[in-house]
């Protein structure tokens, strides 16, 4: 890790500068939402309005760079995020905050695709694990940081948007003068949905109700946190708390998910955020009681993503991987979309409970898909799934592509001893004598799709 970190440090710091100036931006909206009197469902429009730019840049940023090359898209979309920045506060109305809103999202997707690109080009195949672990490490340590940062000012200044967009433009300073020329970028077909499904029921259902689940968390906390009284140091120290959570339990919850079923592991993170969410609104907790349940949301939330991208891994050869990655992201995206803007209505019909009923009411359809899926298909033995890799919510087609990749050719690469033990018996002429006889496939098993072969 200290190798990489010696060789990519630049980009690294350019990064971290950009994921604090975005996760400033995104709490402070819906702090200053509050204080400007804007509606919690027009609210939840505008907070949506970057999850829409987000999935447009996806499908358009890569063409684009493809005409005008990485450095100049890379620069463009930067300016253009610093302008927007400054820009809230001038006309705090909900309609001109959703289209820069909008912009935003779609600057970001485009910076992230091309700094993404440089990273996944400059890796050797020895460490490139490595450095797109410490990449997303690095993406969720700069929004924890953020929220620190939004205690240093008054949120119904100026100053505070002010910051975030000097902290973005210094980020392009270090990334553009080290950063070497990256390879020719190739857009990606998207699987069809059908086939896509039929590889992964499972994967498809679940990052759709996951798009919701944390898109609502990144992006309403804040908007929830003023309807509800909590004063700036106790939003920012919620949402600090929930992405603290995630960081926390992605290793461990990985290192569970390789040496079990996947579906199991998905069930029991998903009936914890559902149990977390349902409590809040029966207890009702204090200032302390909220921080815990952030954590716990954000624990069970984020590494459940992560798993459910490495359960579809699984079932797909690997020539199969680019094209299953852009399509989930799609649908994905289609999520996040959708997530603020019903739980901005259900917020209006029920009150600020609506944050924590649509998160949980999602996560326990999860905990009851999952459950049902594991008695539609077997499950695969632990030698023939791939490894785990942590990937955040803020990840394009181009980091999930990549670690998909890694992890697995990783599980390809056993010990010599390993791969001994699994050598089948031979008879005396050489021959596989379990090859010769004949089997026959198992009747409870539904033939939706095959495992991949490692």
């Amino acid at each position: 890790m200290t190798s990489v970190l010696r060789t990519t440090w630049p980009l690294f710091l350019g990064i971290l500068l950009l994921m604090v100036g975005n996760g400033m931006q995104g709490t402070l909206l819906g702090i200053r939402g509050g204080i400007e009197g804007i509606p919690t469902f027009q609210m939840s429009l505008v907070m949506a309005g970057y999850f829409g730019g987000f999935l447009v840049g996806s499908l358009t940023v890569p063409g684009l760079i493809q005409n005008v090359g990485h450095v100049r898209v890379f620069a463009a979309l930067g300016s253009l995020i610093s302008a927007t920045l400054i820009l809230f506060p001038v006309e705090p109305h909900w309609i001109a905050w959703t289209i820069l809103r909008f912009l935003i999202g779609y600057c970001f997707c485009g910076v992230y695709i091309s700094a993404e690109s440089w990273l996944n080009a400059g890796s050797t195949n020895a460490n490139r694990g490595q450095a797109l672990s410490a990449y997303m490490i690095v993406q969720l340590l700069g929004i924890v940081v953020a929220q620190l940062l939004l205690n240093t000012a008054d949120p119904a200044g100026f100053l505070l948007f002010v910051i975030p967009s000097v902290l973005v433009s210094l980020a392009f300073t270090p990334i553009l003068l080290s950063a070497k020329p990256a390879p020719q970028f190739e857009t990606i077909k998207r699987m069809s949905f059908a086939e896509l499904y039929r590889a992964s029921p499972l994967g498809c259902v679940g990052v759709f109700l996951m798009g919701g689940v944390l898109a609502v968390l990144s992006g309403m906390s804040s908007v929830w946190g003023a309807q509800v009284g909590l004063s700036v140091a106790q939003i920012s120290l919620f949402v600090a708390a929930s992405y603290a959570g995630g960081l926390v339990l992605q290793y461990p919850v990985g290192w569970i998910s390789d040496r079990t079923d996947r579906r199991r592991v998905v069930l029991i993170m998903a009936a914890v955020g559902s149990i977390c969410g349902l409590a809040v609104i029966a207890i009702q907790p204090g200032t302390l009681g909220l921080v815990i349940a952030g954590a716990i949301m954000g624990g069970a939330a984020n590494p459940i993503y992560a798993l459910l991208l490495a359960y579809t891994n699984d079932y797909l050869d690997q020539s199969d991987m680019a094209s299953a990655s852009a399509g989930l992201m799609f649908i994905y995206g289609v999520g996040s979309m959708a997530g603020p803007i019903l739980t901005g209505w259900l917020m209006g019909v029920v009150g600020p409970d609506g944050f924590w009923i649509y998160m949980g009411v999602l996560l326990a359809l999860l905990t009851a898909y999952a459950g049902w899926r594991s008695t539609q298909r077997a499950s695969l033995t632990v030698e023939e799934q791939g490894n785990y890799a942590v990937i955040g919510p803020n990840a394009t087609t181009v980091i999930v592509e990549a670690l998909m990749d890694e992890a697995q050719d990783s599980t390809e690469e056993q010990p010599e001893d390993e791969v001994q033990e699994d050598q089948p018996e031979l008879d005396g002429e050489g021959l596989d004598r379990d090859a010769l006889e004949p089997s026959e496939p198992a009747e409870d098993q539904e033939p939706d799709a095959e495992p991949r072969q490692s």
